[in-house]
């Protein structure tokens, strides 16, 4: 293991229907919250004694934590490379001061190009909005910056073309990840994933593709990448459900309220923030993250009699 992602909070200013219900969300309460300075504190513990190389700020939405900077700030002090996922509605506010704080590249979620259909997946009319985050992010110079597309059949999965001359225009790379069974509502079904062989294929029909790395994952990054044959940047896929990639993952998740989490598709938790707050040393932290770790499960058994569903939604998790 090697990185973290950080969830930072679990509210968000949209309300997509792959990650969270429309309504009854109930927000943590912000005492509940891990402070900055406990971020900082378990961070520390994972550089200084395992070598986490990196740490990707995690929501909810990352930018609606007030202060975003400060902590970007502290976490770039302990010499890890800090990258963030985001919804890119605010981003165009805030993207210069982020990058000057220390933030590295971002990932943009935008799952439509049309304006109609990107206010029936969010419930909100903020396309502009996250197009104009992208462009902001790479005017900061945090790059690259990747735009991650969630394919839904029969929601968005016409819009391939779109997204891929989205990425040619603006240099932006884009990546078409298949839908995961962690949205709020309850409502994935095998049968609406749109693979990525199917993906691949629609895209070959336009565009010369060559494969990075002879088309397979590289290392414990999760996305295969194609740079398009006339110069026109890169493009991704990842194959979570039909292809998963279990065997390389480096990455454990820690959520906004500090616990632990060995996978993004785990059933159970430890919680860093109750040693936290009643006293403990780093030596108590290390103990709790490593039989957190030792717990890691062989594969997410996505699609398999066994699977079983976690509780918690993509929003409570940290994406």
């Amino acid at each position: 293991m090697r990185d973290l992602r950080l969830s930072i909070t679990d509210r968000c200013n949209f309300r997509c229907t792959y990650c969270m219900p429309q309504e009854g969300m109930q927000w943590l309460p912000r005492a509940e919250l891990l402070s900055f300075e406990e971020m900082e504190r378990i961070v520390g513990v994972l550089v200084d004694r395992y070598g986490f190389e990196s740490v990707r700020l995690t929501g909810g939405e990352p930018t609606v934590r007030a202060h975003l900077p400060v902590l970007i700030r502290r976490l770039a002090a302990l010499g890890v490379e800090l990258s963030m996922t985001t919804n890119g509605a605010t981003l165009g506010l805030v993207a210069a001061d982020l990058a000057e704080a220390g933030l590295g590249r971002v990932n943009v979620s935008l799952d439509s190009l049309r304006a109609d259909r990107f206010a029936a997946i969010t419930g909100r009319d903020s396309l502009h909005r996250v197009l104009d985050g992208i462009d902001a992010a790479l005017a900061a110079g945090l790059a690259p910056v990747k735009v991650n597309c969630v394919l839904v059949r029969g929601v968005n999965d016409d819009e391939i073309l779109d997204f891929a001359e989205l990425g040619r225009r603006s240099g932006a790379e884009v990546r078409f990840i298949e839908w995961m069974p962690l949205d709020g509502d309850g409502a994935w079904a095998g049968d609406r994933v749109v693979p990525a062989a199917e993906v691949l294929k629609v895209l070959a029909g336009r565009y010369e593709l060559e494969a990075v790395g002879g088309g397979a994952i590289d290392g414990p990054a999760p996305a295969e990448r194609y740079r398009y044959a006339d110069g026109g940047g890169h493009v991704g896929v990842i194959a979570s459900v039909t292809r998963p990639f279990c065997g390389t993952c480096d990455r454990i998740r820690l959520t906004a309220e500090g616990q632990l989490r060995n996978c993004l598709f785990s059933v159970r938790e430890t919680d860093l923030r109750g040693i936290l707050r009643s006293g403990g040393s780093d030596d108590d932290l290390a103990t709790a993250i490593e039989a957190e770790v030792g717990r890691k499960w062989a594969g997410h058994s996505i699609g398999q009699v066994h699977f079983i569903r976690p509780a918690r939604s993509m929003s409570q998790i940290g994406g």
